[in-house]
């Protein structure tokens, strides 16, 4: 009998301890952390026979295979699995294994930024085709969960770290949005990032790349027919934008003499062209499944955008104030900077190494003013200082969650009308919040907040 030990007890380490549970495997879970809600799954999941191990980083006696949901190869556990010749797998590669005949197929992918969004736009296209589709992966659903239901198709989200741990994956297709870096920590290098995001393509039925993002070229290269997505002008086996339209000219029966029309930019909201981007990955994973250009248009038209991602949260005094709270990396705040012409830009938090002199050059003629918070404002700043020198730039101290209040107040007194004040932080949240939507949900309740003072 395979003996499985799983490492953590999150959503997804949990769905996979139950899983194998239910199929009569032995678990045991090993968890660092002993919470209220770690106790609480702890103790759901010893009722289904599952031994939970708190505190201890032992690999088990006797373990066979070890399932990771996102924990690095340096991490004691890990390491000492694959010293002791114990298979590492990934929740990702465990779903794809214990697919049942005649399963659903994947339409998969990953990127920097964007994959949250494009594949909820690659659900609602299904959807809107009559496709019996589900989101899963590093969103919705664990990917364990779904894969023995009757869908007709299953939109997977993955991240670098899911990768890392696939070796046997093969989606019917697969899309790269972007890449650039992040997670250094976690893979030691930005070649072994670009590597894990790559693996994607290695069983794809059809490899989808951007076609303006040079990494992605490259990572698309080895692999004949590929299918580009571009903002520019499609050329023949690749889908983009012809004026205000979305057009295939991939997924046709003459890629060199016709094209089809998929949407308009009307049709995508909020209108920025990332989520151009994303729309048109969304829109070439599901044409690979053959999906009819209605159903795009349908589907686009259909999408809401989930929180925090150029969320308009109100405006005052004829100044826009935007949310854009989940961008925790220069990469993502570069996409939010490009999408509005005159910027009172909101940033800080925690960088992760990143470096943000390219997204302070680039944005520079946009911005009006910045606002800094977070533990590595002062990195900011001093890009700000070579780069955008005539911009004022305001730096508020302090960790905690109420700073959020002057931080509003300071950025409105440096916007004038039609303006647009936008909360793009370029780093992660978890210096003064539990995690970016509470940075997103403050900064919402300080704009209501000065609505509320300017109207008495």
């Amino acid at each position: 009998m395979t003996f499985t030990c799983v490492a953590g007890l999150g959503v997804s380490g949990t769905a996979v301890a139950e899983v194998l549970a239910e199929r009569g495997e032995r678990v045991v879970v090993v968890e660092a952390v002993e919470g209220e809600r770690q106790l609480a799954a702890a103790a759901a999941l010893a009722r289904a026979g599952v031994e939970t191990r708190f505190g201890e980083m032992a690999l088990p006696e006797g373990v066979t295979r070890l399932v990771t949901t996102g924990w690095a190869p340096h991490h004691p556990l890990i390491a000492a699995a694959l010293a002791a010749g114990v298979e590492v797998v990934g929740e990702v590669e465990l779903a794809w294994r214990l697919r049942p005949p005649h399963a659903a197929p994947w339409l998969a992918l990953t990127g920097t930024n964007g994959k949250t969004t494009a594949v909820r736009m690659l659900t609602s296209i299904l959807v809107a085709a009559g496709c019996n589709a589900l989101a899963v992966g590093n969103v919705g659903v664990p990917v364990v969960r779904a894969v023995a239901e009757p869908y007709d198709a299953l939109a997977v989200e993955l991240s670098s770290f899911q990768l890392h741990w696939s070796s046997t994956l093969a989606p019917h297709a697969a899309a790269i949005l972007n890449i650039a870096p992040d997670h250094l920590d976690w893979h030691g290098s930005m070649a072994e990032y670009a590597a894990a995001k790559g693996r994607i393509y290695e069983r794809a039925g059809t490899v989808i790349y951007n076609a303006d993002d040079p990494e992605c070229g490259r990572l698309a290269e080895p692999y004949e027919g590929a299918v580009g997505f571009t903002l520019r002008v499609p050329r023949s086996g690749q889908i983009g934008v012809v004026e205000d339209l979305l057009v295939d000219r991939a997924f046709v029966d003459d890629p060199v003499e016709a094209a089809e029309e998929l949407a308009t930019l009307a049709d995508i909201r909020p209108l920025a062209p990332h989520n151009v981007a994303d729309a048109l990955a969304a829109a070439a994973l599901a044409r690979s499944l053959g999906v009819p250009s209605e159903a795009v248009r349908l589907g686009l038209r259909a999408f809401k955008p989930d929180p925090h991602r150029l969320s308009h949260v109100d405006r005052v005094g004829d100044v826009d104030y935007v949310d854009d709270s989940k961008a925790t990396n220069p990469h993502a705040a570069a996409a939010a900077l490009s999408a509005y012409p005159s910027i009172v830009w909101v940033a800080g938090g925690q960088l992760k190494g990143a470096d943000v002199d390219d997204l302070v050059r680039r944005a520079a003629p946009r911005l009006r003013g910045a606002v800094l918070l977070g533990a590595d404002r002062a990195a900011i700043a001093e890009a700000l200082a070579r780069h955008a020198p005539n911009v004022p730039v305001v730096d508020i101290p302090g960790q905690d969650t109420g700073v959020m209040d002057t931080v509003v107040t300071e950025a409105a007194r440096l916007a004038s009308p039609g303006d647009t004040v936008l909360l793009s932080p370029a780093g992660a949240s978890l210096d003064m919040f539990p995690g970016y939507p509470a940075r997103g949900e403050a900064f919402a309740r300080a704009v209501h907040e000065l609505r509320r003072r300017r109207e008495q």
